[in-house]
């Protein structure tokens, strides 16, 4: 059984005891979430796809690990006008473990 998520306007396919990383998600490590927005709950033998979302269904994860990305360099020049702007960045990142997907 899997199911499609919605969170930080990004879609996740999870599956029960399987560990995604999402984009920074509030709480400590251990915490309890749960994801209200799912688009699509499927098994073996049937899909229940939402319109926009399954109603009744959620996901329960807990907070394995709260992190930061590897570094990205922005780097931007426009050529013979003496413009250049070097710049870095780092998301933060939050790993989830699929506790449980409850359907309607």
């Amino acid at each position: 059984m899997y199911a499609i998520i919605q969170t930080g306007g990004k879609q996740y396919k999870v599956k029960k005891g399987e560990k995604v990383t999402v984009d920074k998600l509030i709480g400590e490590l251990g915490a309890e979430i749960n994801f209200d927005q799912v688009l699509l709950i499927a098994d073996d033998n049937n899909t229940n796809v939402g319109s926009p979302t399954v109603a009744g269904a959620s996901v329960k994860a807990i907070i394995s690990k709260q992190f930061r990305g590897e570094k990205i360099i922005v780097f931007k020049k426009k050529r013979r006008h003496n413009y250049r702007r070097k710049n870095g960045h780092r998301q933060y990142f939050t790993e989830i473990e699929i506790q449980d997907i409850k359907t309607a």
